[in-house]
């Protein structure tokens, strides 16, 4: 069975900022393009069976960027829908609600009353792309790849652990960062996490006698 390699997205306005980015389709930032073009050298000339992306810019843009523009859009990959909350960080909900938590208390509704995502309508997209990844992994040797965003990854992560989706708040992932989803004596494991990736090994030249 091949590893699931995730990547989050590398940064954005927002994302440099801490406010809350959802469904809002921000275009990287200069910053962010270069780091996602120091993901290039780990895939360049290393295989995958498969590449799924975020419909979002900022994902596909990644993507591209980092070499891996065979690649299928998968709408459930797509952030946290934050409702009420999009685009407000953390700091600024607190003013109002000092104890809050996103991944225990969800939230707020949008002006028009439609509610954004709960951590477990979130951890059922996760488990979607989980279910649908899973033979693909199975049935290769070469890794499968996930480019997306921080909160669904953390959440698919702990999914993907056999964890509540609210237990994703124990992976912290950075822009431009890789996790490496992997099995160990067929049980899963996370075997690299939050880790700037450097291109693989060059071959060790053969030494003739």
């Amino acid at each position: 069975m091949s590893d699931l390699i995730l990547i989050r997205h590398g940064e954005t306005e927002w994302s440099a900022t801490g406010r809350h980015t959802g469904r809002t389709d921000l275009p990287l930032t200069p910053e962010g393009e270069a780091e996602a073009r120091t993901l290039a050298p780990f895939f360049e000339g290393r295989p995958t069976s498969f590449v799924l992306t975020s419909p979002l810019q900022r994902a596909r843009r990644t993507a591209d960027l980092a070499g891996l523009r065979d690649r299928v859009v998968d709408d459930d990959l797509r952030e946290w829908d934050y409702g009420g909350y999009e685009g407000l960080t953390t700091a600024h909900i607190h003013e109002t609600r000092p104890d809050w938590s996103l991944w225990e208390d969800g939230v707020a509704p949008y002006a028009d009353g439609r509610p954004g995502e709960t951590a477990e309508d979130v951890g059922r997209r996760a488990d979607r792309v989980l279910a649908r990844v899973a033979p693909l992994l199975a049935a290769s040797e070469e890794d499968g790849v996930l480019v997306a965003h921080a909160h669904l990854l953390r959440v698919l992560t702990a999914r993907y652990l056999g964890l509540p989706p609210s237990e994703g708040r124990l992976f912290l992932l950075a822009t431009a960062r890789v996790g490496r989803l992997s099995t160990e004596h067929g049980l899963p494991v996370v075997s690299g996490w939050n880790q700037r990736p450097l291109p693989p090994a060059p071959p060790v030249p053969t030494v003739h006698e």
